[in-house]
């Protein structure tokens, strides 16, 4: 039970913040007025993939230091399921782009930045399948995925700011912190980053446990 705690801490901060995100005030703002509630779900999807692909690196790292391939075996359950989470954001952003840009897909710097993200780790796992030596595969997968997320903060976060987009805190636009959420809206937002980064570590650790019992079948067979 005490290794739980997190667990349930994390099934509670979505229950709460789902209930308040579809119930609870937001602000009546202009252009956005109700999608505003979009930000609990769609930004946290981001936030929570970040950090999977964040603990894959680590523990790529881990891996070629160590040889250990259960480190292999963490660094791609975690962006297996980051990548749910990434579909998952790029859902919600192609729906809220549609209500308040007019279009699901607009030529944006952030936009397209994300779908060659996205690219870029679905060649990570389309790379792992081709190679059939286990040590060999690990260790080329390892190298590519340390050098995919730092390619990836750039096309997310860097170059978004340092050119004209549509997303709030990029090419000089105001984030959402500055001007659309007010202090009702900041606690259930903060609680579904938590919620779903907590709930996608779990998602990952339970299809570790998974490959680790599959890879000791395919030992013993």
């Amino acid at each position: 039970m005490r290794k739980s705690w997190w667990k349930i801490l994390g099934l509670c901060l979505i229950g709460g913040s789902i209930i308040a995100g579809l119930l609870g005030p937001v602000p009546r703002l202009p252009i956005l007025n109700e999608t505003i509630r979009n930000v609990y779900f769609h930004v946290p999807m981001w936030f929570a993939m970040f950090t999977l692909y964040l603990i894959s690196v680590i523990y790529s790292i881990r891996y070629l230091n160590s040889n250990d391939i259960k480190n292999d075996f963490i660094a791609v359950e975690a962006v297996n399921t980051g990548i749910i989470f990434c579909f998952l954001g790029l859902l919600t952003g192609m729906q809220w782009a549609n209500i308040t840009w007019g279009e699901p897909w607009p030529n944006d710097p952030k936009t397209n930045g994300s779908a060659i993200a996205t690219l870029m780790y679905l060649a990570y796992l389309v790379l792992r399948n081709a190679l059939e030596e286990e040590q060999k595969r690990a260790k080329i997968s390892a190298i590519y995925n340390i050098f995919a997320f730092p390619v990836m903060i750039v096309l997310m976060y860097i170059l978004p700011k340092l050119t004209d987009s549509l997303h709030p805190g990029s090419g000089g636009n105001s984030t959402f912190g500055d001007i659309d959420m007010d202090n009702q809206m900041r606690p259930i937002f903060y609680s579904a980053v938590v919620g779903w980064i907590l709930i996608g570590v779990w998602i990952a650790s339970l299809r570790y446990r998974l490959r680790l019992i599959e890879n000791t079948r395919n030992q013993i067979d």
